[in-house]
């Protein structure tokens, strides 16, 4: 009987160069019954809807540098606990820099925005303007890839940031200027889309689940600064409410929400399941109603329902445009 050769251990180092010193790309789509990948995406995408109404809900008592730094340290320890527990190798150099950029938008960029912005703004008026990050995210997927796309696509993005832009103008006490959450919210956008872009590309190296890992991983000492220095300030003191809403956060919302999403896209098709994310917002206006008792007016509802028109749009013709190769 001839033994197949012994793998390397992972406590040995490899040679540079060698196959096994790289990361295992992705694979192919997995198998598994029709539909079953857009009802994972379904999944994740109702775990991350909770996320603004549930950061409203923390801001309240926690400050929102604590949470916006402790919810990613939370999901750092079991995104660590689970490297760890699957042995998965190592980045190697450059790779470390594009999860920077990962960690970066996704992990500090956008809760750390959106939890100072939640601090003023209700759940409902940030669900509309976080609705125009499916767009941005293409667009800089577009950027990313050096890909050419068609007219219309560069019509559906601006169609789609003018509707979110005139939402926020037209609230009220607040027309014709944009309030501060607002850029905040607007910049939470665009850090997310940059971290997303970025992370979609380092996946196909890394695999899905192991990026944002390894992002968490990678932002932990910072966050564990800004916790300390958050804690000396301002001792967080809430009620169990508030404690339970900043652990969904945590652990769902930065850890598990992704587990599920990136299965969806895993097990495909792809372009199908990143179109769910769509719903996300009209999701999370409805539990901005339901948990917290926000009055939808009829701005919040056709803005809502304009952006998130033009943000499919964008990505339904990004996607006809790669489709055909």
């Amino acid at each position: 009987m001839i033994l197949p050769p012994a793998r390397p251990s992972r406590t040995e180092p490899e040679p540079a160069g060698s196959p096994q010193a790289a990361p295992p790309p992705t694979g192919p789509p997995q198998a598994g019954p029709p539909h079953t990948g857009l009802w994972w995406g379904l999944l994740g995408v109702v775990a991350f809807s909770f996320t603004v109404p549930f950061t409203r809900v923390a801001v309240a008592a926690l400050s929102p540098l604590f949470i916006g730094s402790a919810r990613a340290l939370v999901a750092a320890v079991l995104a660590a606990a689970a490297l760890v527990l699957t042995r998965q190798c190592l980045p190697r150099g450059p790779q470390w820099f594009r999860l920077a950029v990962v960690a970066g938008g996704v992990v500090v960029g956008f809760p750390m925005l959106t939890s100072f912005a939640l601090t003023a703004a209700p759940a409902s008026h940030g669900a509309v303007v976080i609705a125009l990050l499916p767009a941005v995210t293409a667009t800089m997927a577009v950027f990313r890839g050096r890909e050419r796309p068609r007219a219309s696509f560069w019509i559906a993005t601006g169609a789609g940031a003018v509707a979110a832009v005139a939402f926020a103008f037209a609230q009220p006490g607040g027309f014709g200027q944009l309030h501060w959450t607002d850029v905040l919210f607007f910049g939470a956008v665009l850090a997310a889309a940059v971290g997303y872009a970025e992370g979609g590309l380092l996946a196909r190296e890394l695999g899905a689940w192991q990026t944002i890992s390894w992002a968490l991983v990678l932002a932990s000492p910072l966050m564990m600064g800004l916790v300390a220095f958050s804690v000396s300030q301002q001792p967080p003191s809430g009620t169990p409410v508030q404690w339970a809403a900043f652990a969904y956060l945590g652990v769902v919302s930065m850890f598990l929400g992704f587990f599920a999403w990136y299965r969806g896209l895993a097990i495909g098709p792809m372009a199908q399941v990143s179109q769910v994310q769509l719903a996300q917002p009209v999701m999370t206006i409805c539990w901005a109603a339901l948990l917290l008792g926000e009055q939808l007016t009829w701005a919040t509802v056709v803005g809502g329902l304009a952006v998130i028109f033009c943000a499919g749009a964008a990505v339904r013709v990004r996607l006809n445009r790669r489709a055909p190769s």
